[in-house]
């Protein structure tokens, strides 16, 4: 009985050592620089890379690694926060959060190291009992620095997500692919001070609008449990630590263009996350007036809350998000041909009208506003059946080497009974509106094929993958979302000849 005693009282001693330990290296560790720099001055590259490297050094919970580098040759950091080995531990949730893909939105990355330093103290240490978090401070160093917001390449990275031809998204899907995050977030700012909501005499006024996954291939019971039970939680919990929040709602100004709630493309970073079975969203934090240092301690407080928030409901709801991102994955890694799959969709109204909280040009106070012209609903205009997979030729450099990028699963092709090819023929290309934009609507002729061309070699990509869904998009000819809407993918459209890429059914 007294070893046992002696054995739990060395073991308390041991805890309070740990924790006093703990409590030094907070203490040794310094702020920020943007704390340091006392809110006045952006946080540069090279001070970023000596606070995160120093952060790594010093911390037990959290590592740094270099997942990969700009296109000028910046490193590019993920903080991981772990108790038990970054992915090691099966029981854990894994959350990914990423911030300034765009190099001129700066609270972002700002607030992610005001959230690291306060990550590493012991009070919220028990966030990791349940989490692994990757956090990344800054995913367009180079946009950064020169305060632009496209990188080195002049490439929007936030429009690169289903091509991946830029580095710095090509790293961060890697990352993703590695681990397979239960839970993400991009985080990016917008700007409310254009001339058009200027002249309508409003702008746009809450600390950080929060956007769900809206297309509709996303597994209804994940958008299902981001609208009714997330957005909820984040807006009462903003609203308690003093920060405005909203949902995303791009568009307008009201009655001029229409509201909805922000765009179904998958080339982003929530939606390319979300349409892989993931529990996804972007936090948009409201840019600074003139320059980049307006406002600026209040944004990134602000963008850091956003982001704790989520870990906070992530920590609560841990088992309830995985079973359902448990499951939803268990179907798209199915063999399921034959699914409907949204190619074409639009915003439409309901019927519903949308009051949005805006401030006054005229009382210069914060008013609210009816929209009349509110489409909240993406409504589907055009389907397709999901096959089993498709062929891509291989001597099609473009389209080879883009399912290189994705990592796409490939696999041999073997004929079984009552399985065929479907070979599609353009027959004329249109063109069709996707949010104020104009997309080639090819009109379609198709011939089933009982054998291959002798003459072709193909690729088979399978939609029994996660990123099934993703492929349907990426290869349909008449998808809104696919590569032929991309400049280096347009000869894939031409008008008398055949599609390249051929469907395989059952």
């Amino acid at each position: 009985m007294n070893s046992i005693f002696r054995s739990m009282k060395q073991a308390a001693i041991l805890l309070t050592i740990f924790h006093l330990v703990s409590v030094v290296v907070i203490a040794q560790t310094p702020s920020p620089p943007l704390v340091i720099n006392k809110y006045s001055k952006l946080t540069s590259y090279p001070e970023l890379s000596s606070y995160v490297e120093l952060l790594g050094r010093k911390s037990g919970l959290m590592k740094t690694e270099i997942i990969g580098h700009s296109v000028q040759g910046r490193n590019l950091y993920a903080m991981k926060f772990s108790l038990s080995g970054f992915g090691k531990d099966t029981t854990k949730i894994k959350v990914l959060i990423f911030a300034q893909q765009h190099g001129n939105e700066q609270s972002g990355k700002e607030g992610a190291l005001l959230l690291a330093l306060e990550l590493l103290r012991p009070v919220n240490r028990y966030l990791f009992n349940k989490i692994d978090l990757a956090l990344i401070p800054q995913v367009n160093p180079d946009g950064s620095e020169v305060n632009q917001r496209r990188n080195a390449n002049g490439m929007d990275l936030n429009r690169n997500h289903l091509i991946l031809t830029e580095p710095e998204t090509i790293a961060l899907h890697q990352l993703f692919d590695r681990y397979l995050f239960e839970v993400t977030m991009d985080v990016h700012e917008y700007s409310p001070f254009g001339e058009e909501w200027k002249k309508y005499g409003y702008r746009k006024n809450t600390d950080l609008n929060i956007g769900t996954t809206t297309n509709l291939n996303v597994a209804e019971s994940i958008r299902k449990l981001s609208d009714d039970d997330y957005l909820p939680f984040i807006f009462s919990y903003l609203h308690a630590r003093n920060f405005s929040s909203f949902t995303y709602s791009p568009g307008g100004p009201p009655e001029i263009d229409y509201i909805r709630h922000s765009t179904f493309d998958i080339n982003d970073g929530r939606q390319s996350f979300g349409i892989q079975g993931t529990f996804s969203f972007i936090q948009e934090g409201m840019n600074g007036k003139d320059d980049s240092i307006d406002n600026l301690q209040h944004r990134a407080e602000g963008q850091m809350a956003g982001m704790r928030g989520l870990l906070e409901y992530t920590y609560s709801n841990k088992g309830k998000i995985r079973t359902l991102i448990s499951g939803e994955r268990k179907k798209l890694l199915s063999a399921d041909p034959g699914q409907k799959i949204s190619v074409q969709s639009q915003h439409i109204a309901n019927g519903q009208f949308l009051t949005i909280p805006l401030y006054s040009y005229y009382s210069h106070n914060d008013t609210l506003v009816t929209v009349k012209d509110y489409r909240p609903v993406v409504k589907s205009i055009y389907d397709v059946r999901k096959p089993s997979g498709y062929l891509i030729p291989k001597d099609n450099k473009d389209l080879v080497e883009w399912a290189e990028r994705l990592s796409l699963e490939q696999i041999p092709l073997k004929k079984y009974p009552g399985e065929h090819f479907v070979q599609y023929r353009i027959t004329s290309v249109d063109s069709a509106d996707f949010e104020g934009d104009r997309v080639a609507d090819p009109q379609l002729a198709s011939d089933i094929l009982k054998e291959l061309p002798p003459d072709h070699g193909f690729i088979f990509i399978p939609t029994a993958q996660l990123k099934g869904i993703l492929v349907v998009l990426a290869l349909e000819p008449k998808s809104m979302l696919g590569l032929e809407t991309y400049h280096r993918y347009a000869g894939l459209l031409k008008k008398g000849s055949p599609f390249p890429v051929l469907r395989v059914e059952k």
